[in-house]
């Protein structure tokens, strides 16, 4: 894949987008948040 053409996502958390990345592609669908720190900071 280009990067140009590469998937995102908006973070539930800070509300940015981020893109796909080789260590998610076979977890893509489950990705919500941009790091671990907003995973961790997930309010709910």
């Amino acid at each position: 894949m280009k990067k140009e053409n590469l998937p995102s996502k908006m973070c539930l958390v800070c509300n940015r987008p981020f893109s796909w990345r080789k260590k998610w592609e076979k977890v893509w669908d489950e990705v919500k948040y941009c790091s671990e720190k907003c995973k961790r900071n997930k309010k709910g």
